[in-house]
């Protein structure tokens, strides 16, 4: 209960500034802005392309090299944030794309400007789209927070490996870790759903 009290925080907070950095990527790429598109782009390179636990490493032991010191929890919120974001921004994206392009022409007939449009017309179209996968990156995260265990973090991993290490109850252990895992999935996969459905009812009233 301890290190489960640890993850969910961890999992709440980093998925929350996600979303957020996800979406401001997803529409500054959508605007075609040039320089920022291509430094979002570069982002996007960085994060994809790197796996998460090197990226743990990096800021966690790589940047007191330079004078910066995190502590575990801001540093595994920043990384998870960042790496989320990156993934999060390309599903924003193909769903701001897959809205048809006269909804952003008729937002203009009525007397919208471009960010309004955005807002009213097309963001929450495309959030429809995008979140049977940004769901399956939340499932993912949660699991993926276990990597935090290796910045001396305190989740409900490495508080397992603590016990075990202490009593030597090595498999009951890691299976009810393991289990755990699953019904926090499981649920997260219900509410998924409930979402898609809620969503699907919305737009067909709408329609």
């Amino acid at each position: 209960m301890a290190g489960l009290k640890m993850t969910v925080p961890l999992t709440l907070l980093a998925f929350s500034i996600a979303l957020v950095i996800a979406v401001a990527v997803a529409l500054v790429q959508f605007a075609d802005i040039p320089i920022a598109k291509q430094l979002c782009r570069f982002y996007i390179w960085i994060f994809r392309g790197t796996p998460l636990l090197v990226q743990l490493f990096v800021v966690f032991y790589g940047l007191p090299n330079v004078g910066i010191r995190l502590a575990p929890f801001p540093a595994a919120v920043l990384v998870f944030a960042l790496n989320e974001g990156a993934y999060g921004s390309e599903i924003v994206r193909a769903a701001l794309e897959s809205v048809p392009i006269g909804q952003l022409e008729a937002g203009y007939c009525v007397g919208m400007s471009y960010l309004q449009t955005m807002w009213r017309v097309i963001l929450p179209q495309a959030m429809r789209t995008a979140v049977p996968s940004l769901a399956n990156s939340l499932i993912s995260m949660v699991k993926d927070t276990s990597l935090a265990s290796n910045i001396t973090y305190m989740e409900m991993f490495q508080t397992t490996r603590t016990i075990a290490a202490g009593n030597w109850v090595v498999l009951p252990l890691y299976l009810g870790v393991g289990f755990i895992y699953l019904m926090m999935s499981t649920v997260l996969t219900w509410l998924q759903r409930w979402l898609e459905k809620k969503l699907n009812s919305y737009g067909h009233q709408r329609g």
